[in-house]
């Protein structure tokens, strides 16, 4: 039985001013509790498709619905979304703004309306999901590029949105940088993450669903079935997934049985070419 989506686009296009159209006829929803990455080559339409589903484009065509009721564009409909659905951006610098760590990560809470104890307890349980506790009174000028990154996704944590979409949000970090994100992020139990990124091998790693724009359309499913799909991948200017092409390596080579998870003997793989 299919998760009913929360957030959902339906028949959606959007085209910019005085440009092609970048989207048409789309069909996307992401559902509860299922991590899901977003790929595609630059230009695919990835960033249109995020700004529509946070409300931050609307669509000239179709709609955006919200546990399945159309969302509409006052300021109220607005108010309604982004407290459920929340968008970090690339780079930390297009979204970070106030003087410190902590007035930055509570300007959406207090622009709710918020009591001060309510925003309070937010910022709290936001740095520390985050761990940035200590970094609270440093001003975010003086941050590290990660530590930055860290601070832009507890602004969007603090709003307590039920999806969070989150534009290559390992760009820029070093390995253990990315490690320490990704641990963060699953720590984030009660939210949906969508995850924008070109890294195939995270994708098939970290996400339960995958979505790839193609220049035909959308394609989703489970991640592992999904980026296994060399034409699919090649459509989308993606490269394959270090896994996958190496289990079809070794199956072709006879050295993985079709129904097997790996390598039949150990010293199968002391034939691998040099």
């Amino acid at each position: 039985m299919a998760l009913k989506p929360l957030v959902e686009l339906s028949g959606a296009a959007y085209a910019y001013e005085d440009g092609p159209t970048v989207l048409s006829g789309l069909d996307f929803g992401i559902a509860r509790g299922r991590s899901l990455a977003l790929l595609g080559r630059n230009g695919s339409g990835k960033t249109t498709l995020m700004r529509l589903l946070s409300g931050g484009l609307r669509p000239v065509a179709g709609e955006l619905r919200l546990d399945g009721s159309p969302v509409r564009y006052d300021r109220a409909g607005l108010t309604r979304l982004r407290t459920s659905v929340q968008l970090v951006v690339q780079d930390p610098d297009d979204q970070l703004f106030a003087a410190s760590v902590e007035q930055d990560v509570s300007f959406g809470p207090l622009n709710l309306g918020l009591e001060v104890a309510e925003v309070r307890a937010r910022v709290d349980a936001a740095l520390a999901a985050l761990d940035i506790t200590a970094l609270r009174d440093r001003p975010t000028h003086l941050l590290s590029y990660g530590q930055r990154k860290r601070a832009a996704i507890a602004g969007a944590v603090a709003m307590r949105p039920r999806v969070l979409i989150l534009d290559e949000p390992t760009a820029g970090l070093d390995p253990d940088g990315q490690e320490r994100l990704l641990d963060v992020l699953a720590g984030l139990t009660d939210t949906t993450v969508v995850m924008a990124t070109h890294d195939v091998d995270l994708a098939v790693r970290w996400a339960d669903d995958a979505a790839v724009l193609t220049p035909d359309g959308i394609r989703t499913g489970p991640s592992a079935d999904l980026l296994s799909d060399p034409e699919l991948l090649a459509s989308a200017g993606l490269r394959q997934a270090w896994s996958p092409a190496v289990t079809a390596f070794l199956r072709t080579r006879g050295m993985l049985d079709a129904a097997a998870p790996g390598p039949r003997t150990p010293e199968a793989l002391s034939v691998w070419p040099a």
